[in-house]
């Protein structure tokens, strides 16, 4: 099966004189693969932060498709082995982001763009993921991931980037920045904070010429490229008692469909699917099996997005990918347009400015009475 490459997606570049050094927060994910093909094919060197410590892990889920990629590809490829390195990166673990950034800069004695992509997708209602200690737990490692993860490895980049007046700080969302999703509250709550703290944080650097980029592509794109991983589901929120259209129930669908996709197209060598998976009365992870075919279709719109804003002298500080995503987020905006005019009477009601000028009015007069 053929590969998405540089000359089929039609990638385009920003214009510079040296190759830019990109550190990718999850390398070994299929977003750090993919994306990774092409930074190196354009000449850019590329640090992958990984989970694992060496290439040949067996550890990490992720890591046979990486060994694959490094010694079929990066090894072989001419001149992607001088400008390619894997690096020991978990965002949880403040000396491990530090370190990471630390050997950056001295291999290749800057950091132009970091890309922040690590995440993962918990599943299930607030009450669900209250419903016990373990599934409170798996909230808190939401945030550990979605949020403190990113703040960490930004934070720890923070130094270089403004001794060098220069730097782009990539952030991976997805249209949950925007959108609240029913079965996938936390997951959103995760995304909301994390853009949040990039949206000031943009001001903070701007002074020191670093730029701050928010992308956002379609749900599926950091769904069904990272782990997923669902709490038990609770009888008032089944199909037959809750007509919320949860996503606990969307996904498993669509997981279902991509399961019988796979085996069909590669000979079953991915295991069998499972109907109903996130049912289960236990918590439940799973780590989607895309096909080649697949996964490059699905995601070319966001390697072509972001090869293109990376580095770029005057980015967008938020960057919708996708026709789908760009249609959801305009009917949000709609919505949210629409519900101000509706109620705009009585979020003006009260005119402080009017109240302020009336009471200093009033002391004038009273201060001008003999």
């Amino acid at each position: 099966m053929p590969r998405v490459t540089a000359s089929t997606l039609n990638c385009k570049f920003p214009t510079g004189s040296e190759p830019r050094v990109w550190l990718l927060s999850s390398g070994a994910s299929p977003i750090g693969i993919a994306l990774s093909r092409q930074l190196l094919a354009h000449g850019d060197v590329v640090v992958f932060g990984t989970q694992f410590n060496d290439t040949s892990d067996n550890t990490d889920p992720r890591s046979a498709d990486f060994a694959a990629f490094w010694t079929e590809e990066v090894l072989v490829r001419e001149g992607w082995k001088n400008r390619a390195r894997a690096v020991g990166l978990d965002g949880r673990n403040k000396g491990q982001c530090q370190a990471a950034v630390a050997e950056v800069v001295s291999l290749f004695r800057r950091l132009d763009v970091l890309l922040c992509c690590s995440s993962q997708a918990i599943v299930g209602t607030v009450e669900e993921l209250g419903a016990s200690s373990r599934t409170s737990a798996l909230v808190r490692d939401q945030f550990e991931t979605n949020y403190f993860g990113h703040v960490t490895i930004i934070k720890a980049a923070l130094p270089s980037m403004r001794a060098m007046h220069s730097g782009h700080i990539i952030l991976l969302s997805g249209i949950t920045g925007h959108l609240g999703t029913p079965g996938l509250g936390m997951y959103c709550a995760s995304q909301w904070a994390i853009e949040g703290f990039c949206d000031s944080l943009a001001y903070e650097v701007a002074p020191f010429n670093i730029k701050m980029t928010i992308v956002q592509p379609n749900l599926e794109i950091s769904i069904l490229t990272n782990e997923i991983t669902a709490a038990p589901p609770l009888p008032q929120y089944t199909p037959e008692n809750n007509s919320a259209p949860l996503f606990r129930e969307l996904i498993g669908g669509l997981l279902d469909r991509i399961d019988a996709s796979t085996m069909a197209s590669n000979g079953n060598r991915y295991g069998h699917a499972e109907a109903g998976r996130f049912s289960s009365e236990h918590i439940v992870s799973v780590s989607p099996q895309l096909s080649e075919r697949m996964q490059s279709q699905l995601l070319a719109e966001t390697i072509t997005a972001l090869t293109a804003v990376g580095g770029h002298d005057n980015p967008p500080t938020r960057h919708i990918v996708g026709h789908e995503a760009v249609a959801s987020v305009k009917e949000k905006l709609k919505t949210v347009s629409e519900e101000l005019e509706d109620f705009v009477e009585a979020s003006c009601a009260v005119d402080l400015n009017a109240e302020a000028e009336s009471l200093s009015q009033g002391l004038d007069d009273d201060t001008q009475d003999p």
